[in-house]
């Protein structure tokens, strides 16, 4: 397992994901200031902190894990990220949510401060929010970048 991402790499990385604020939302987009959507935010903080993504996107539609039923965003993450304890995320972290109990991990988002997040939302873009209860509720997992440039 790679180790997980330094302090520094942490300051690097909500920069990174700061830098998105305001690129709209666009399905299966990864391009800062042009569109993207929660994957691609993802995808984008990768290219910028880690290196070249590790595997392609394949195609996905909008309901892709309620047709699917498959933990395929879960699944990734554990390939290429690594996995923490929710109450241990720092800024830095990714965050992955299910919107229900009984479906698969559908979105992620970047801890940038205690208690908020950089995401991609289709009705703002990317934005910072606080992660309010209704968000804490709906986690499932947490994850530290590799360290930058694929240093160990």
């Amino acid at each position: 397992m790679t180790a997980a991402a330094s302090v520094t790499d942490r300051l690097l990385i909500v920069a990174a994901a700061r830098g998105w604020i305001g690129t709209p939302y666009v399905h299966q987009a990864s391009v800062r200031g042009a569109g993207c959507d929660c994957l691609g935010l993802l995808r984008g903080i990768w290219r910028e902190i880690v290196g070249p993504e590790p595997e392609a996107a394949p195609p996905y539609s909008p309901g892709w894990a309620e047709v699917s039923g498959r933990e395929t965003l879960l699944e990734t993450a554990r390939r290429h990220l690594v996995e923490i304890a929710i109450d241990t995320a720092a800024p830095g972290s990714v965050l992955l949510f299910r919107w229900r109990p009984d479906l698969p991990v559908k979105h992620c988002g970047i801890v940038s401060a205690p208690g908020r997040m950089v995401h991609a939302y289709e009705r703002a873009g990317v934005t910072e929010i606080a992660l309010p209860v209704a968000w804490r509720r709906r986690l499932a997992a947490a994850f530290d970048f590799p360290k930058a440039g694929g240093r160990s």
